[in-house]
């Protein structure tokens, strides 16, 4: 009985340990072969105070460019928000997600 708890505790903070996980992988590089399609026209909202308009691009579900639509994100401080692009890189494409950076910092 020991042994069996002793089990399910460690499988418990296997999973729970494993909750940090989505930051890590959404700063994983993609790449893929096709060049991204021109970007869907949208309109940008009015501005709305404390907040940044991150507008929508083409997103990677396995080997397919899928739409990620526009929307509103809470103001930071002191930094700036970078839009996701894609940059040609050799004879593949690679996205940069973009994200917040010290608005100090260029790039």
């Amino acid at each position: 009985m020991k042994f069996r708890n002793a089990l399910l505790a460690a499988a418990c903070a296997a999973v729970l340990g494993g909750a940090s996980a989505p930051s890590v992988t959404q700063a994983a590089t993609v790449y893929i072969e096709a060049a991204p399609p021109a970007p869907r026209v949208e309109v940008n909202p009015a501005p709305r105070r404390g907040y940044v308009w991150a507008p929508g691009y083409w997103d990677v579900r396995g080997h397919r460019h899928v739409w990620k639509k526009g929307h509103w994100v809470r103001e930071r401080r002191g930094y700036r928000f970078n839009e996701p692009h894609w940059v040609q890189d050799n004879n593949r494409w690679r996205l940069d997600r973009g994200g917040w950076a010290r608005a100090d910092r260029q790039h």
